[in-house]
């Protein structure tokens, strides 16, 4: 089949590789000079599928007040008659409870573990190196009631036999001695040992020319306008370089997904959250992190890249802008300097935002629609590189009339009721 794929970051770019890999003929474009160049650019850098959850879940309404009232936020939200804002926060808001958690994390954890384990097969077949590091993810708890309120996920990582260990200073030590100069302000940590960390834009660059030596066309510097629909199918894409035709469409643009699809009748429920980075030179091996920490009381992630230390995070509701505001740097600053304050200089980290995003469910919206030749692959949030390949692997499967490797039961638009 002739495939066309609207949007280059990791989620559309890994896509391609698998379509061609399966013998399909497929084009990709972007806006973009190159892959990987928004969202996918400068993320955390974890592909953390133990760590995978939804933001809704029982008692974050009241967590969101308290976060939002912190010197260091990690939640923002920029009051704004952004309709679309309010309706997505609501729909959040509905799945704050139990029941719709449990089904909600089953749902990413199943797909981010098989992500993971379509991203080591993929590594042993091509040799691809993105500055990789298996030494798990140590998600660090400064309060007892934090370390306490771990049982709910624990329970869904039993389900799924997602190994875990729980542990006390020493314990944790033993993994990021690093943190030994500032142990007493932790209490207790969560080790996911089957996650990983890796740079997603190298990651991206890679799998692009993998997918052009496959015979994949990428077309760049490409404006998308707008899809062209007749009845029950789309028959073309405006472009700023003409009408583009395929057999199949999918559409991998991350938050800009919903402005391109809503003309056509398909409303989806994902909204931009905006998130920060900052990535500065390691100075100090021995003082650096091993892997991935997870700071739980700021929500930022503290990553080892090579020689670079990666910190990610904070949530933003700003609707599509990108301004780079200070404030959110010096909660990025602040963390690093915090856990691991003889690694390196934060004064010469770059300084990045990018938008992730979000279905108030959290999980992504993969699969079908109503239109008989449309898909969707977009609404990853912060885990669009935990889940990249796994996403690609089934998606291609799925176009393909192959049988997807997991359940894609709750994955598509078809949860919604719409299709």
């Amino acid at each position: 089949m002739k495939i066309l794929i609207l949007g280059s970051g990791v989620i559309g770019t890994t896509l391609s590789y698998y379509l061609a890999r399966a013998g399909h003929e497929v084009t990709v474009v972007d806006r973009q000079p190159g892959p990987g160049l928004e969202t996918s650019f400068a993320n955390a850098g974890e592909v953390s599928p133990g760590y995978s959850a939804p933001w809704a879940g029982p008692g974050v309404p009241a967590k969101a007040v308290k976060w939002m009232l912190m010197h260091h936020s990690p939640l923002v939200i920029w009051p704004m008659l952004d309709w679309a804002m309010w309706r997505w926060g609501l729909a959040m808001l509905r799945n704050c409870t139990e029941a719709r958690y449990k089904v909600n994390k089953a749902r990413m954890v199943r797909l981010a573990e098989y992500s993971r384990d379509c991203l080591r097969e993929l590594r042993a077949e091509t040799g691809i190196a993105y500055d990789e590091r298996s030494q798990g993810t140590l998600q660090l708890f400064r309060t007892q009631k934090q370390l306490d309120g771990t049982g709910k996920d624990i329970e869904i990582l039993r389900d799924y036999n997602v190994p875990y260990q729980l542990l006390d200073r020493e314990g944790y030590l033993q993994y990021e001695p690093a943190l030994a100069l500032v142990k007493e302000k932790f209490v207790g940590a969560l080790r996911l040992p089957g996650d990983e960390t890796g740079d997603c834009f190298i990651f991206t660059q890679k799998i692009a020319k993998m997918a052009e030596e496959l015979g994949v066309k990428f077309r760049w510097g490409v404006n998308i306008r707008a899809l062209q629909r007749e009845g029950d199918r789309i028959t073309g894409v405006q472009t700023g370089d003409g009408i583009m035709q395929a057999d199949r469409y999918v559409v991998a643009l991350g938050s800009y997904s919903p402005l391109l699809l809503k003309p056509v009748g398909i409303d989806i429920p994902v909204y931009p959250v905006k998130g920060y980075s900052i990535t500065l030179p390691i100075d100090d091996a021995a003082h650096a992190p091993e892997s991935t920490i997870m700071d739980e009381s700021h929500k930022v992630a503290v990553t080892r890249l090579g020689n670079r230390i990666r910190a990610g995070g904070t949530a933003e509701l700003a609707g599509y802008s990108l301004t780079l505001r200070e404030s959110r740097r010096a909660t990025l600053n602040h963390v690093v300097s915090d856990l691991f304050p003889r690694a390196g200089d934060v004064s010469k980290a770059t300084f990045w935002a990018g938008l992730r995003p979000m279905t108030p469910d959290g999980t992504p919206v993969i699969g079908p629609t109503h239109l008989q030749d449309l898909w969707l692959s977009t609404g990853h949030g912060t885990l669009g590189w935990t889940m990249a390949a796994g996403s690609g692997r089934l998606l291609a499967d799925w176009i393909g009339g192959r049988a997807p490797g997991i359940d894609t039961d709750g994955l598509s638009l078809a949860r919604y009721g719409k299709g």
